[in-house]
């Protein structure tokens, strides 16, 4: 959890820990407005939080008359948000956002999308709940709701509105200070494993949505992956995912067990996939063989030298993006190498993108038949790093025109995934390269980061290619 202490400059009295709890529920209050209403704000949502990231104490119950400025940016309208309002200081390049924990239900008929509010905090307090900063009453060391009757205490409903303008982001650039805003992901889709033409996936409404239904969102330019969350109570869980592109607007929060960031929507209509096509990755798929063949084209089991790079063997071991390439290494216990194995590792490496590249050398797949390839995969907690595996008959061997060859994904093969233990050494299965045309080149590229949430380990070894 991380800790929390509120600088001197926002204070002149010390802070008093408190306890409540939640009364029971009333009628929705009165919010109507005949006039504008006004109010002094003395510090602002943004100073809170630059202090809490740099704090020692888990909460805080502010004890002086502060009042701060902020704009609604979440609904319940649909059901996707249940007694929590999210609120961000600015209605157009926000740099904080919190989580009010109120005990209302049907809020955006009192706090609308975009409504500008006063928080007076006096009462209050703040902590981290579910890994996003929020506030609401203390209970112990926890946040509980505002009850009903003290929610006009504390959140003053003004008569202004604002167009809320996402922020755009991606992906690879998620980090603490940007949970609780309104933001934008553009040039993504949801990941053709949950978009089958015959039965595309809902958004929460599958047989394994216990609590939420998590669903891949994949870049069409490059970016991370990440999981859009839906409530298994939201009234549109039963949609069917859209099959096209485009872009999403929501909540950029954490899962409710703090593993990773995710986005969760006010409703359907943030989906805005108005690109008719999608941008798969264009594949190479045989499918799978019945067996390996009998002549070995290559091989390679490492025996380079520990945690130095792979070469030799006419590897082109290749950094695109980051410090860390695969290297060479030797592991016990759980999750023990194959002797000697190799590895990308992010972590510690302070890259804030980490994209490496192990290429094979030329294989003259059109000189024989029946080409099979076999490798082996395992990972140190995956997160959400990637690493696939491609072809390609024309490139031209030079990492300077490495982005100018057209590289397929060997969709028959597989590879170790997050939900795969980590101490096994997994099978890609017989992937059949019979239909590869010409010479070519397979690849073994991971993308991640050093982050806790893309910082994965991928380990790789006993890689063969044979043919009749």
């Amino acid at each position: 959890m991380r800790k929390f202490f509120l600088a001197t400059i926002f204070f002149t009295g010390p802070l008093i820990f408190s306890s409540c709890t939640t009364d029971d529920d009333f009628a929705i209050p009165e919010l109507a407005i005949t006039r504008e209403i006004h109010m002094e704000t003395n510090t602002d949502l943004d100073a809170l939080l630059g202090a809490f990231y740099q704090s020692k104490k888990d909460l805080v119950t502010f004890d002086q008359d502060l009042v701060i400025e902020a704009f609604v940016v979440s609904s319940d309208e649909a059901g996707n948000f249940y007694k929590v309002l999210v609120v961000q200081d600015k209605p157009e390049n926000p740099t904080a956002g919190i989580a009010v924990q109120i005990n209302q239900v049907s809020y955006f008929e009192s706090f609308d999308f975009g409504r500008k509010i006063y928080l007076k905090l006096k009462g209050l307090s703040m902590s981290e709940k579910n890994g996003v900063v929020a506030l609401g009453l203390a209970n112990g060391k926890q946040i509980d709701q505002i009850p009903r009757a003290r929610i006009q205490d504390h959140i003053i409903r003004t008569a202004e509105t604002s167009g809320i303008i996402p922020l755009k982001v991606k992906a690879a650039e998620f980090h603490d200070r940007l949970e609780n805003l309104y933001v934008q992901l553009r040039d993504v889709q949801f990941s053709r494993f949950h978009t089958d033409l015959d039965n595309p996936f809902t958004y929460a409404s599958e047989d394994n949505d216990e609590y939420d239904g998590e669903r891949l969102v994949e870049s069409c330019v490059g970016d991370f992956p990440f999981i859009l969350s839906t409530s298994t109570y939201a009234d549109f869980k039963a949609f069917r995912l859209p099959q096209t592109s485009g872009k999403i607007n929501g909540i950029l929060t954490r899962d409710y067990y703090d593993k990773f960031f995710t986005v969760y929507l006010n409703g359907p209509a943030d989906v805005v996939f108005d690109d008719e096509a999608r941008c798969d990755p264009k594949s190479l798929d045989c499918g799978l063989a019945s067996k390996e063949g009998r002549k070995i084209l290559f091989s390679e089991e490492f025996t380079g030298t520990n945690n130095k790079p792979v070469s030799g063997n006419g590897w082109t071991n290749y950094i695109q993006e980051g410090s860390r390439g695969w290297e060479v290494f030797t592991a016990t216990g759980t999750n023990a190498s194959l002797g000697k194995s190799a590895r990308v590792r992010p972590s510690g490496s302070g890259d804030h993108l980490t994209i490496s590249w192990l290429i094979t050398p030329q294989i003259a797949f059109d000189a024989h038949s029946g080409a099979v390839f076999n490798f082996k995969t395992s990972t140190s907690f995956a997160n959400n790093s990637i690493m696939e595996v491609l072809f390609s008959n024309d490139w031209d061997g030079t990492v300077e025109n490495l982005h100018r060859a057209n590289w397929k994904n060997l969709t028959a093969a597989y590879i170790a995934r997050k939900t795969d233990f980590f101490g096994d050494w997994i099978s890609s299965g017989h992937v059949d390269l019979s239909c590869a045309e010409g010479a070519g080149f397979v690849a073994f590229r991971y993308t991640g980061n050093d982050t806790p949430h893309y910082n994965g380990i991928y380990e790789l070894d006993d890689i063969y290619i044979t043919a009749d």
